[in-house]
């Protein structure tokens, strides 16, 4: 199974760059989980955790809202602010 390449961004750093096997978040229409091979899509984010499933443990952060986008087993989130307090930094650039 493929992996799917991540990058959580704030306005203001990168906060989190590495490889996941899906990512999980509540846009506006409801709550998103992206597997290796998703279709490309763009959603806009609520308030809330967003979840990378890396080969260790989940890793959960909040986000004030933002958007997500999907394209080639890339996926961007990007947000105002993130708190990713808990957020493991051995897959972080």
């Amino acid at each position: 199974m493929s992996a799917l390449q991540v990058e959580l961004v704030a306005a203001d750093r990168k906060v989190w760059e590495g490889e996941a096997s899906m990512v999980s978040a509540r846009s506006i229409d409801g709550d998103l989980g992206i597997l290796p091979g998703h279709t490309p899509v763009l959603a806009v984010l609520v308030e809330g955790e967003v979840t990378i499933h890396t080969s260790g443990a989940p890793q959960n952060v909040t986000i004030d809202g933002g958007f997500l986008s999907v394209d080639d087993d890339r996926v961007v989130v990007v947000a105002d602010r993130v708190d990713a307090g808990s957020l493991s930094a051995s897959a972080s650039s």
